[in-house]
């Protein structure tokens, strides 16, 4: 079965939210985008549980921008419970944060991160990181399959 051509955007902040959205269309970018506010949200998201659990099984999506600094479930601990369950082992996870600490980048490709992006402070870098972030995840590269 192919791949949903979804983002799973998780992203605490509003502004942050926004400003992902816009740079995403601005730049062309139409795929469907999803928004987990927490990593509780989208844990229940990647595992159809809580309000999500009618969520197609095939539907995962092709990739997950996924924020470090979330309330009640940090983006660490959300990479690390991705990359323990069969279902979401393999999906293409770009960690999308403002931190740039180094203990930071280097639990994430411990977890199994895929790309490591600091969000740019200027609105025209960001939309050009969003740019090629698409570029890449939802048109260069081939997603693995889902069962």
């Amino acid at each position: 079965m192919t791949a949903s051509r979804r983002i799973l955007l998780v992203e605490d902040n509003p502004d942050d939210e926004e400003l992902t959205l816009m740079a995403l269309r601005k730049n062309n970018i139409v795929n469907d985008v999803a928004v987990a506010r927490d990593g509780v949200d989208a844990l229940e998201y990647l595992f159809m549980e809580g309000r999500y659990k009618d969520r197609a099984p095939a539907d995962l999506p092709q990739v997950v921008l996924l924020d470090l600094k979330l309330p009640r479930i940090g983006g660490l601990e959300v990479l690390e419970r991705m990359r323990a369950n069969p279902r979401t082992r393999v999906l293409p996870v770009v960690v999308l944060t403002s931190s740039s600490e180094e203990e930071d980048i280097v639990s994430s490709y411990r977890l199994g991160a895929n790309s490591y992006v600091r969000k740019p402070v200027n609105f025209n870098d960001f939309t050009e990181a969003a740019r090629q972030l698409g570029l890449y995840w939802l048109l260069i590269n081939q997603p693995p399959p889902h069962d």
